[in-house]
């Protein structure tokens, strides 16, 4: 009758089933493209895997090589066979114990003493071998809590490791691009030092001919040893990102090959973002927190159980014989125990008592976490939205002023042979110029980020 009664009792436990807390979920993001508007949640681009989502082939074989040997993750896939190694330990509580031993004891007894041998005799020797068995009964789920904890904590290491990649996708994507945005500026900088070249020598002439003053050709020279400047600390920071993309790989700092530049990458922004109950599944550090609660509300179900009786059945059998030869003189040398004992703790100092609240506040603590891991997943979506939203604007903004600015070059060194402009004006053409191609690279990476850091934020990467 007990077993029934505690395998009924086990079957639900001293504490409730583990529910999702209710999140307040909009059904939108905040910041969405009206165009994006009542997409299914399956379009998302979350579900696609980032060599469906990155058309640059390179790009896509630098991720292969940080998926393969990023340290940051391979420690991540350490923990999970970590956590695996205590999962099985977990999975095997129900069964019961087993030990072997051997013991061979000599008695030496006062010949004064209750236990003093015959006359002649010194010692008593006493061989055992003995196979002792323990089995505890999930009466109260305390086990089952514990298996519930282990796999919760193990599931919990696999979608850090999700984590991991996702941000691994992300920083390869975004340095990357930056290295683009370098080569596209190291390439703006050599064209404008060449113009730069060809203004100061038509300056000189203009010199010559006494049409302008020598401060137009210090000007001149002013422009040209500053865009030279710029050179060694754009090659500088090129050497820099190629290192980090290299140790991001894992893999000794060396150059990085590209076949494409920064203004022929095709960037594509016609995809929908799902909807805000979709991060629920996947991003996976949402998911994570959401395992750490279950963990922590299993193990607040085994502190419980800890308050009640627990029923333990044992037995131990053997052989035993004053002469290890006479071990096998049976049935003479077998021995056998049997018991069970039903425990129920009184009086423990406190400390049952006390482990159950902290395991309801680190359960409590852990909902909370959960919650805000879901409220933080959204305004990071939002966030991305609206960059990648404006960040489209002010590119269209920013080639339009590009473009103006190369025909006012064109313009000003047109007229100032005509000698209808001063040098003070092609100065500030070629100056304006420059300037502005090198934002409008600088924008265009933002721009290509800002999708990678979308992707990152809806929970694409990982699979």
């Amino acid at each position: 009758m007990l077993l029934v009664a505690s395998g009924s009792l086990s079957a639900c436990g001293v504490t409730r089933e583990y529910e999702q807390p209710d999140m307040a979920v909009p059904e939108e993001y905040r910041g969405i493209n009206p165009s994006s508007k009542g997409a299914p949640a399956d379009t998302s681009v979350a579900m696609l895997p980032y060599r469906s989502f990155f058309s640059d082939s390179t790009l896509c074989e630098l991720i292969d090589a940080a998926m393969a040997h990023n340290f940051d993750l391979l420690k991540a896939l350490s923990n999970i066979d970590y956590a695996n190694e205590s999962l099985k330990v977990a999975k095997l509580g129900n069964l019961p114990t087993l030990n072997l031993g051997v013991q061979a004891v000599r008695t030496n007894p006062s010949d004064n003493g209750l236990n003093a041998l015959p006359i002649g005799q010194t010692s008593v020797d006493d061989h055992t071998v003995t196979a002792t068995a323990s089995w505890e009964a999930d009466i109260w789920g305390k086990i089952r809590s514990k298996k519930k904890s282990a796999l919760a904590n193990y599931l919990k290491t696999k979608e850090a490791a999700n984590t991991v990649r996702t941000t691994i996708v992300a920083n390869v994507a975004s340095g990357y691009y930056n290295l683009l945005m370098l080569d596209a500026q190291l390439e703006i900088s050599k064209k404008n030092l060449e113009l730069a070249k060809t203004t100061l020598k038509m300056t000189r002439l203009q010199y010559d001919a006494g049409q302008t003053t020598s401060l137009a050709i210090q000007q001149q020279e002013a422009l040209l040893q500053n865009i030279e400047g710029s050179l060694p600390a754009l090659e500088q920071k090129i050497s820099a990102q190629e290192n980090a993309l290299s140790i991001l790989c894992g893999s000794m700092p060396s150059s990085i090959k590209r076949e494409r530049v920064l203004f022929t990458t095709k960037i594509a922004d016609s995809f929908s973002s799902g909807i805000p109950s979709a991060l629920l599944q996947n991003r996976p550090d949402v998911r994570s927190a959401e395992l750490a609660l279950r963990a922590a509300h299993a193990d607040m179900g085994a502190a419980k159980a800890s308050l009640y009786p627990s029923l333990t059945i044992s037995g131990s059998g053997g052989v035993e014989a004053v002469k290890a030869s006479d071990w096998f003189t049976l049935p003479g040398a077998l021995f056998g125990t049997v018991q069970a004992g039903l425990i129920q703790p009184v009086f423990q100092r406190g400390q049952l008592k006390a482990q159950y609240h902290q395991s309801e506040i680190v359960r409590d603590q852990a909902e909370l976490s959960f919650k805000q891991s879901v409220i933080q997943a959204v305004g990071e979506v939002s966030n991305a939205l609206v960059q990648l939203d404006k960040v489209k604007e002010r590119e269209r903004i920013a080639e339009q002023r590009s473009a103006t600015l190369h025909k006012a070059v064109d313009n000003a060194g047109s007229l100032f042979n005509s000698a209808m402009v001063t040098y003070l004006d092609v100065l500030t053409a070629e100056t304006n110029s420059l300037q502005a191609d090198l934002d409008l690279a600088s924008i265009r990476s933002q721009h290509m980020t800002a999708i990678s850091e979308l992707y990152r934020s809806l929970g694409g990467g990982w699979r």
